[in-house]
């Protein structure tokens, strides 16, 4: 399911199209700030088994994400960190040691059509021997190459950016309009008990494993607007938390929303590592997805 990815389409959920985009943009912005592209610029969404890559020109890539151990020729290379290729060489990636989806960026512009102004994959991934040409990017979206000052600042964020995604257990959430229709021992499980991503997740959902919630009535609700990060439960006592590809409403129970600085986080999740939901709000929301986003920059 490796695809083509930028910031994705918005603006058209209201007639059914889902937005699609990268799943951790975190790591997708940084790729592309490392090799000077603009941050929201189309970039390689890699899954494990990733693809192979053959250069036919020199370029200037980053990796960054989970780590596959990718190799350039058989010798391994570092993540978030400006690569010079050659013509004929060759990218593959080893084996996930850390992370479930990936980053590849090239610097300049992935020369793919675009469709309501994003060139976001929906239903199409990357198949055998296909070919992408890059092109430079023009005027208005130039970036001049990084200084001295504006590398080690870089690093910094690197390093902050890494530790928020990789070296927390907590997905803080934010109450939903449903929240009061479960039970006590539900919302406080939710609260207490650990849970895990299951193996059957993808781009449209995550599926959570952990203990079983349960509404005080069950009942049928309108279905209304749902977005990346919208935590449904489902009639089996599963939550579904949406992602990327997700579908534009919904008629599930909507029992919360995950924050969106910490999406990233649960995109990277391995389905062996459990972790805890804690309560958070729009205020703290907004100001760490400010933060966040002057370190990516």
């Amino acid at each position: 399911m490796d695809t083509l990815q930028d910031k994705g389409r918005y603006g058209f959920q209201h007639i059914g199209i889902p937005p699609c985009g990268y799943l951790d943009y975190l790591s997708a912005q940084l790729a592309n700030v490392i090799v000077g592209n603009p941050k929201e610029a189309p970039i390689f969404e890699l899954h494990f088994p990733a693809s192979s890559f053959i250069f036919n020109e020199a370029h200037t890539i980053c990796i960054s994400g989970a780590n596959f151990v990718p190799v350039l020729n058989d010798k391994s290379i570092a993540l978030n960190t400006p690569i010079q290729v050659c013509k004929n060489d060759t990218l593959d990636f080893m084996q996930p040691l850390l992370g479930k989806t990936s980053y590849l960026s090239i610097k300049g512009n992935i020369d793919s059509s675009a469709w309501l102004n994003s060139k976001s994959n929906f239903t199409s991934q990357l198949k055998n021997n296909v070919q992408f040409n890059i092109i430079a990017w023009d005027a208005d979206n130039k970036k001049n190459s990084n200084n001295p000052t504006e590398q080690e600042s870089q690093q910094c964020n690197i390093n902050e950016i890494q530790k928020h995604i990789f070296n927390s257990n907590e997905i803080r959430f934010i109450p939903g309009p449903q929240w009061n229709d479960l039970t006590n021992e539900s919302s406080s499980n939710i609260l207490k008990q650990p849970f895990n991503t299951s193996l059957n997740s993808n781009r449209m959902g995550y599926t959570l494993k952990g203990p079983s919630l349960q509404l005080i009535e069950q009942k049928s609700y309108l279905s209304s607007a749902v977005t990346r990060g919208t935590m449904q439960l489902l009639p089996s006592g599963e939550v579904i938390v949406l992602m990327a590809n997700h579908q534009t409403i919904g008629g599930y129970a909507n029992i919360g929303q995950i924050i969106l600085v910490d999406l990233p986080k649960l995109v990277q999740h391995k389905s062996d590592t459990p972790f805890r939901f804690s309560i958070s709000n729009v205020e703290t929301a907004h100001s760490e997805y400010k933060q966040m986003q002057k370190c990516s920059s």
